[in-house]
């Protein structure tokens, strides 16, 4: 829940509602310094990040990660010299601690490489859920114990950027096989990689092709329109939808454009400038992922997805409970849990966390 919600007045036992008047002050008491206090508390704590991108290899997955924190989080292979192409699926983690104007934010990157490069992809995204439910797992089995700790370390993931090859005709059966069962899951920012082998029009008619097949085939992709709380948030979510996927190109090297130095990729024709509108939609992904939407992207995991996990693993423990406050499991099955659908369960969740507010 966000402490910098609004709360019910103490002025009156009774609950607030539209209809309460404001409590009349005579003076000035402080209550404004209650943010303050949150902000320090805050700061002291610093910020927990997990991210996991997604996609086939040689689309720039680590370079862009590196684009968006401007840090060396993972190291690059040039190609040739590096680990050969794996045979299957790997998941590799990675965490930093990131620090910016006082602010700490521990960044936990998590690859897979080898996700679609075999000729029998069958069930390759297995191991990707897999890992996302075994993160939910471990929170779950540290928040039921009686004495838990103060502040359990959440290693779920936040957010999913999914990577779309450039084709320039539409989803693979693979891409909406993967993201159908991805987004029940996790929030998935789906984003068209190495967008400067298109042209302007090939990438918009390209985006188009691919927001028709999301239609289609129901997957709801970050920011979800339930989820939309005021009508701010419905007028901001509804420019970010019409341009999902992002078209974006990652670069970690500088180059001098008219006396300034600008994160690019140098080519035969000029220098594409990742943060330059006219070039690539990378500046609207950074938005997203860090300055708008970062706490809301961890607010949903909490609330909906891992909700989502909670209730089907406490309705698939057989034992009664022990004590008061206690909870005590069935073992996880080896498969991931089965999930009717996120529409009835995700609004249940998210209707619980609004009246918990």
């Amino acid at each position: 829940m966000d402490p910098l919600r609004r709360s019910p007045s103490p002025c009156s036992s009774r609950p607030s509602s539209p209809r309460t008047p404001p409590c009349e002050m005579l003076g000035y008491v402080g209550i404004e310094a209650v943010l303050d206090q949150l902000k320090i508390k805050a700061m002291k704590m610093g910020f927990e990040f997990n991210i996991m991108v997604v996609g086939q290899s040689g689309l720039g997955k680590s370079t862009m990660v590196n684009t968006l924190f401007k840090s060396k989080v993972w190291r690059c292979t040039i190609p040739g010299l590096g680990m050969p192409t794996p045979q299957t699926l790997q998941l590799m983690s990675v965490t930093h601690v990131i620090e910016e104007k006082g602010v700490k934010l521990k960044l936990t990157v998590t690859d897979t490489p080898g996700f679609g490069d075999q000729i029998n992809n069958d069930k390759c995204w297995d191991p990707i859920l897999g890992y996302i439910n075994e993160q939910y797992e471990r929170y779950l089995q540290e928040e039921i114990l009686i004495t838990r700790q103060r502040h359990i370390p959440d290693t779920r993931v936040h957010c999913c950027v999914y990577f779309i090859p450039p084709t320039g005709h539409c989803l693979r059966p693979l891409d909406i096989e993967f993201l159908q069962r991805l987004c029940r899951t996790v929030n998935v920012v789906p984003v068209i990689a190495r967008a400067d082998s298109l042209t302007l029009e090939e990438r918009e008619a390209f985006r188009r092709r691919i927001q028709q097949n999301l239609r289609t085939h129901c997957i709801e992709v970050y920011p979800q329109k339930c989820f939309d709380e005021d009508i701010n948030d419905r007028i901001l979510n509804s420019k970010i939808r019409d341009r999902i996927p992002f078209a974006v190109v990652g670069a970690d090297r500088e180059h001098l454009v008219n006396g300034k130095c600008v994160l690019g990729r140098k080519t035969k024709w000029g220098i594409v400038e990742v943060e330059n509108m006219a070039h690539c939609e990378f500046p609207l992904l950074r938005d997203l992922l860090i300055r708008s939407h970062l706490q809301d992207l961890k607010d949903i995991t909490h609330n909906v997805h891992y909700e989502n996990y909670r209730v089907c693993r406490l309705n698939q423990s057989h034992v009664l409970p022990r004590g008061p406050g206690w909870v005590n499991l069935a073992p996880t099955p080896p498969g991931p849990p089965v999930i009717s659908g996120p529409s009835k369960v995700c609004r249940q969740a998210h209707d619980n966390s609004e009246d918990d507010e």
